[in-house]
């Protein structure tokens, strides 16, 4: 059973079918396969917990045990009830996604305990995975795939994070939030825990986007990113006059070289998530563009392509190896490259 819908998902975490045995939890969103594993877990078993009733298994222990696996899942509960068996899997290595998937399919054949709820919890799958393959095949598994948070979903869980303290934002400051909050679950719940102590808890506080200037402070390399923005733009001028005053501000040559690598990785995510058939807007959005920002990034995006992206990645590696160099004149090499990338954008109609 694969289950894509988000409301399937809630539903089935909040109280799974007796009939399902086992679940599949994986995804890029690391945060994401953990908070939906801890839902689950819970709900499979009255003691989530209980080390006699909870097994926890993880890669290494496979590589050390490989017959463990089987060995948790035969074992019954102590006290009856439900056992839970949890597996940990990167989804790097070949080796502990066979044996999962040789588990999975014993268990879902009746071999083991069938009061034993087995557990999976892994990164990223590729689609020849056997341990997804069979998972996805079988009917007493729920697969549950776990991708990047979108906006919209940041913003429920902001607006559900601070009514539980009574807190709230208007509609500007909301949006504002959310377009700086990291799309990786665990990281943005902290940032949201952070905000509402920066607010007050339980004070009623309806904050403005005014209101968060205190919250975000200045970014000390908002001189960098700016002057990165300059040069993907093919404003050279106004890129030098950005990487000088940020070196006034104490501002390092490496540093410089660093914003300049960032700017053109999101924006090769950009352009690889739009070649997939994702919207401009949605893709500047997953990337991460502030939205104030928005406008001219997707402006560079649109004629910084793949192609040219990668023909500029050398010379970026080249001014950073450079710029360690004793003695290397970091701000030199980070000035001459950013005029490169501006002279580049020119050419490109930008």
């Amino acid at each position: 059973m694969i289950l894509t819908r988000r409301a399937d998902i809630d539903r089935f975490l909040a109280a799974p079918d007796p009939a399902i045995l086992a679940s599949l939890v994986y995804g890029r969103d690391l945060g994401v396969v953990r908070e939906r594993a801890e839902l689950l877990a819970a709900a499979a078993t009255a003691r989530p917990d209980d080390p006699f009733d909870v097994a926890v298994i993880s890669e290494g222990d496979l590589e050390g045990d490989a017959a463990r696996l089987d060995g948790e899942l035969m074992a019954i509960s102590m006290v009856g009830g439900r056992r839970l068996v949890r597996l940990r899997l990167s989804g790097e290595r070949q080796s502990a996604d066979r044996l999962a998937a040789e588990a999975l399919g014993d268990h879902l054949t009746g071999r083991f305990n069938p009061e034993a709820f087995f557990l999976i919890e892994a990164g990223i799958l590729a689609r020849d995975s056997i341990l997804r393959r069979v998972a996805e095949k079988a009917p007493g598994c729920a697969v549950i795939a776990c991708y990047e948070d979108e906006p919209g979903d940041l913003a429920r869980f902001t607006r559900e994070a601070l009514a539980a303290d009574a807190l709230s934002l208007t509609a500007e400051a909301l949006e504002l939030f959310v377009g700086r909050l990291p799309h990786e679950r665990g990281v943005a719940r902290r940032e949201i825990e952070r905000l509402v102590l920066f607010l007050g808890p339980g004070s009623g506080k309806i904050a403005s986007a005014g209101d968060l200037d205190g919250f975000f402070g200045v970014e000390p390399d908002a001189s960098l990113a700016a002057a990165a923005n300059d040069a993907f733009g093919g404003r050279p001028v106004a890129a030098y006059a950005g990487l000088r005053r940020a070196a006034q501000e104490g501002e390092s040559g490496p540093a410089a070289v660093r914003a300049l690598s960032v700017h053109l990785a999101r924006l090769r995510r950009v352009a690889a998530l739009h070649q997939g058939g994702v919207s401009w807007q949605i893709a500047a959005k997953a990337a991460g563009v502030f939205w104030k920002d928005e406008r001219e990034f997707l402006r560079q995006a649109r004629l910084w392509n793949l192609t040219e992206l990668e023909r500029l990645q050398p010379d970026i590696l080249a001014a950073d190896r450079a710029c360690k160099h004793t003695g290397a004149p970091d701000r030199v090499l980070a000035e001459r490259l950013a005029l490169t990338v501006a002279a580049r954008a020119r050419r490109l109609g930008l």
